[in-house]
């Protein structure tokens, strides 16, 4: 049974940082890309921040140079440092892995954290 468990978010200032985590279970972590992906009332969901099983990265415009995605392997846990926090960052973010290789496909979501930034 595959459970992502996201933790981290909640209230915070403008400007003022958060470190959501993912605890993943169910899966081999370490060859999995994951990602951070949010959700805002009225939107898309969205892609956030990528890190490949080899540990590249990308990020979306809007949070490049703000936030930073990580990964321990031996921990199989993801992490998202939340930096000059905004109030249009306000949302519900997701964890996300994904593994596809030789025409194997899976990809699995948490159930999200809250995060809300006031102004």
């Amino acid at each position: 049974q595959v459970q992502l468990v996201e933790s981290g978010g909640g209230l915070v200032q403008a400007g003022g940082s958060l470190r959501l985590s993912c605890a993943a279970s169910g899966i081999i972590f370490s060859i999995n890309a994951m990602g951070w992906y949010r959700q805002a009332p009225g939107k898309q969901r969205e892609l956030v921040a990528r890190i490949t099983s080899s540990g590249s990265t990308n990020y979306a415009d809007s949070v490049k140079g703000r936030f930073t995605i990580s990964r321990d392997n031996a921990k199989n846990t993801l992490y998202l440092q939340m930096n000059s926090l905004k109030p249009e960052d306000t949302a519900v973010y997701y964890c996300n892995s994904n593994y596809a290789y030789g025409g194997v496909h899976s990809e699995y979501w948490g159930q999200g954290t809250q995060v809300t930034v006031s102004s």
